[in-house]
């Protein structure tokens, strides 16, 4: 009954998926843009399902059984910082996006001031395919979890079931077919993780007894983690705004931001916003539930692997039937991500880092095969945390493209050298800081993101002097003798 109730979700994907192609045109604004039509709720929807991803069932719940009560700090700043950055970039990129009418998330930036950024664009595509490609493996080795959790079979039967799916719709549809499973499968993802918490807590007899048997937990209640670098005040807030950061860094992911840049209008982010953030508030708040849940009911599977806490968690408390909704709403969550991402490591391939544009609709999708099998390969060498490869994909792509993202919509004008400076320097500090575990107590993407800001502000503000000397005559242009 598991399987056949999964296997009946994972038709209706396909059928959505493949049912897009029916819309599909034959150029590459379609395949990776949708030619910019797509309505507020769909864009809404698809970018907070592209979020959520695998790491949301597998990753989060994780963290939240490891962690306790202290991990809302998650979704807390996550949110709280992702809404912050919206109210000033996505509309601004959305404009761009129309402006440049370019098709891929570094074009558009490439391009935002009318400067080509050759350079710039080339090494953004290696970083893209780099990370993007890591994070799209993460996202099918949380599928490998899920079924290990819940079928108890070999993880890698999961992960080839992943990456052929979103190889079938999205090689199909582009990013309209993403977009359109993506609003099935949320809608998936909500009920699953609605059901699992409602019965969570009727089965231990209530909230008032739920929170009377977390409370019993040594530290599982505390608000704040005992571990914190600085074990004070600062540390504390350190530790808030680092996740908040975590939600800024939302800005500096393409997978996401492309679902804005589809939009159909500029004029209607606001409503796009209060889809995504309607959902996200509740979706985030559930899942964090469940990760507690998760403790009383399991509390010795943290000797073992906590990121298999949410199917084992389904497995005690549910029918066959509902399990199988469960499974499904975790692989809808992996292919959601999944497959923004193998299309925009495909973007960056054909338009960024090729010496010509690809153009031809079956190069566009002989790039998203080539990606979706590296990301299988890497997701079958194994080894990483889902939660730890997720984190680290995000906070080094935010740190290389949030610093300039926020400079052009200031309307500051920065070089080719200051937009490569920014890059480098914020993606270096953020891997360094990681490196040396100062990750424990503050997200790296907090200093990766201020390093790369910051030089990117004095870059601009150089740049800014000097073309201002040079309208004004003090300072005069270089001239043959």
């Amino acid at each position: 009954m598991i399987v056949a109730s999964f296997l009946a979700f994972l038709a209706l994907f396909l059928i959505v998926g493949l049912a897009s192609a029916a819309r599909a045109k034959k150029s590459r604004r379609d395949y990776y843009l949708a030619e910019s039509n797509v309505s507020p709720w769909l864009a809404a929807l698809s970018a907070v399902a592209t979020n959520n991803s695998g790491y949301m069932f597998i990753g989060v719940i994780g963290y939240t059984y490891a962690t306790g009560l202290a991990a809302i700090w998650l979704m807390v700043g996550w949110i709280l910082g992702d809404f912050l950055a919206s109210l000033f970039v996505h509309r601004r990129l959305r404009e761009a996006t129309g402006r440049t009418r370019e098709a891929s998330f570094a074009a558009v930036l490439a391009k935002w001031n009318d400067e080509p950024f050759a350079i710039w664009r080339r090494l953004a595509a290696v970083i893209m395919v780099i990370f993007l490609g890591a994070y799209a493996a993460a996202q099918i080795s949380a599928g490998g979890k899920a079924l290990q959790g819940v079928l108890g079979w070999d993880p890698k039967i999961g992960a080839v079931v992943v990456a052929a799916m979103i190889l079938a719709y999205s090689a199909a549809g582009g990013i309209r077919a993403s977009i359109w499973t993506d609003a099935v499968q949320s809608m998936v993802m909500l009920v699953a993780m609605s059901l699992l918490f409602f019965v969570g807590v009727a089965g231990q007899g209530g909230v008032a007894t739920t929170i009377a048997k977390m409370d019993a937990i040594p530290h599982f209640m505390d608000l704040f983690p005992a571990d914190l670098l600085f074990p004070s005040a600062l540390g504390v807030g350190l530790f808030v705004i680092g996740w908040m950061f975590a939600g800024l860094s939302v800005i500096g992911q393409p997978h996401i931001m492309v679902r804005f840049m589809a939009l159909d209008k500029p004029a209607n982010m606001t409503r796009a916003r209060a889809w995504y953030y309607g959902y996200f508030t509740l979706f985030y708040a559930l899942a964090t539930g469940v990760g507690m849940l998760s403790r009383l009911y399991l509390p010795h599977l943290g000797s073992l692997d906590p990121e298999l806490a949410l199917p084992t968690m389904a497995l005690h408390l549910l029918p066959d039937l509902l399990v199988g909704v469960i499974l499904a709403g975790i692989f809808a969550a992996t292919m959601s991500t999944a497959d923004s991402l193998v299309l925009s490591c495909s973007a960056a391939i054909t338009h960024d880092l090729m010496p010509s544009r690809l153009e031809k609709p079956w190069q566009l999708k002989a790039a998203t095969a080539f990606v979706s099998v590296l990301a299988l390969g890497i997701a079958l060498s194994g080894g990483r945390s889902v939660f730890q490869l997720v984190i680290l994909s995000w906070s080094t792509l935010a740190s290389a493209f949030a610093p300039l993202l926020v400079i052009l919509v200031s309307k500051r004008r920065i070089s080719q050298f200051g937009a490569l400076m920014s890059m480098i320097v914020g993606a270096g500090v953020a891997l360094y800081w990681r490196h040396v575990g100062w990750n424990d107590s503050v997200y790296e993407g907090m200093p990766g993101i201020m390093a790369g800001l910051a030089v990117a502000w004095i870059l601009s503000t150089r740049a800014s002097m000097r073309e201002t000397a040079l309208k004004t005559g003090s300072l005069q242009k270089p001239h043959a003798e």
